[in-house]
């Protein structure tokens, strides 16, 4: 039996391990200098950049695309670095970094869609990532589709138009956790001359998306590579040279840009993911399974789970987890003991975000699925974001959680 099969929390966290001399090593100054360098880069803030004369000024410009340092809207030595890191961690072979995640969801649509064009989105997909595809892509002509996450190939090929031109996939759905056969949707996308692109920011480390076929990996650095809730910035990653130059074209375009500070925390921040992550991912599991064996508890929605739908793909596709998981209650609690639960809590802030250090609750009823009948909840459901505080406190609180929302249910 190996080691993952007799404990499953090595499982959930053995792609930390195997990612954290990459984190430490990667993306750092160059040592071989004789007066010595910082073993953390310096911040560079600045927006003008000085040439000695017009020759190097003209041959810089002509190489923005290579992240030559130009102007500072487009970027600074410490964002390539960060940018260096991430496409390394990613797989990739070149990455943009952004101002946040919201803008690394956008960013890439802009700049592969244009009028007339069709998009499919997954239905559980990101709330503003959603609205930016109903409003803004709407009024440039843009036509979106919602498809449910797992929808098998037939349905897909169903859904796919000459003018389709990306399949956009969320992996594991940040509210409803659904794991997708992403190697499934790039073969049909590929087919149909569609690019596939994929919001990574659960698996990052742990789901490779250029070994699947992803053609654009998307990152809220916000969350884990940050890791401290002190910084909003995003990365967009691609493995494909033509695929660069149309994504690098429409950044500087756009503006697209994160500010010296954020890249620098970002980086100090990805020196310990794999500690963090390892850690996290471990305690969300012994969390998951105490919930599993709780009365109040229909389901939990850890890809970890056969209950969670597309489990098999995290068997096949994930070399581990993160500490982000859904809760959904039995179908006859009401919602208003859910909200009672969660005020109850102590030691879990009630916060949008999650990915940083402290545990989070959010609520996730509502909201769904709201273009595809059915959906995938029956009760009302609850999101849980495990931090680094000590698991038998957390237990303890969610416990006591959970005696609130009965005496309310019961009340």
């Amino acid at each position: 039996m190996s080691e993952e099969q007799a404990d499953p929390s090595a499982r959930v966290s053995g792609g930390w391990k195997r990612l954290a001399s990459t984190l430490v090593q990667g993306g750092r100054p160059d040592a071989a200098s004789a007066d010595g360098v910082f073993v953390n880069s310096p911040v560079s803030r600045g927006s003008t950049v000085l040439f000695p004369d017009l020759a190097s000024m003209r041959e810089n410009g002509t190489r923005s695309h290579d992240h030559e340092l130009v102007y500072g809207a487009m970027g600074t030595p410490i964002q390539h670095q960060l940018e260096r890191l991430i496409a390394q961690i990613e797989g990739g072979t070149h990455c943009q970094v952004v101002s946040s995640g919201l803008a690394a969801c956008t960013t890439p649509l802009l700049a592969f869609l244009a009028a007339g064009d069709h998009l499919l989105l997954p239905d559980a997909v990101y709330s503003p990532t959603r609205r930016f595809a109903d409003t803004m892509l709407r009024r440039l002509g843009i036509e979106t589709t919602y498809y449910p996450p797992l929808l098998d190939e037939t349905a897909l090929r169903d859904l796919i138009r000459p003018e389709t031109r990306i399949v956009f996939a969320e992996s594991p759905g940040s509210h409803t956790f659904e794991v997708q056969d992403v190697p499934m949707l790039s073969r049909v996308a590929h087919e149909h001359g569609a690019k596939l692109m994929l919001d990574n920011t659960w698996g990052i480390g742990v789901f490779q998306p250029f070994d699947h076929g992803v053609d654009v990996s998307i990152q809220a650095l916000t969350k884990y590579p940050a890791g401290h809730s002190d910084a909003i910035i995003g990365s967009v990653t691609v493995a494909d040279e033509a695929d660069w130059r149309v994504l690098r074209d429409a950044a500087i375009q756009l503006g697209q840009v994160a500010g010296p500070d954020d890249c620098w925390l970002t980086l100090r921040g990805l020196r310990t993911m794999a500690v963090r992550l390892g850690h996290q991912a471990k305690s969300a599991l012994r969390i998951a399974e105490w919930l599993r064996g709780r009365p109040e508890v229909a389901r939990v929605l850890h890809p970890a789970f056969d209950e969670c739908p597309g489990h098999e793909f995290w068997l096949r596709d994930f070399s581990g987890a993160s500490g982000l998981f859904g809760v959904e209650l039995q179908p006859e609690m009401p919602v208003s003991a859910m909200h009672d639960m969660i005020d109850a809590l102590a030691m879990f802030g009630l916060g949008a975000s999650w990915g940083g250090y402290e545990s989070l609750v959010l609520p996730t009823t509502g909201g769904i699925r709201r273009n595809i009948p059915g959906g995938l909840l029956q009760g009302p459901a609850f999101r849980l974001h495990i931090g680094l505080e000590d698991v038998d406190e957390l237990i303890a609180d969610l416990d006591g959680g959970l005696a609130v929302l009965r005496a309310s249910w019961a009340g």
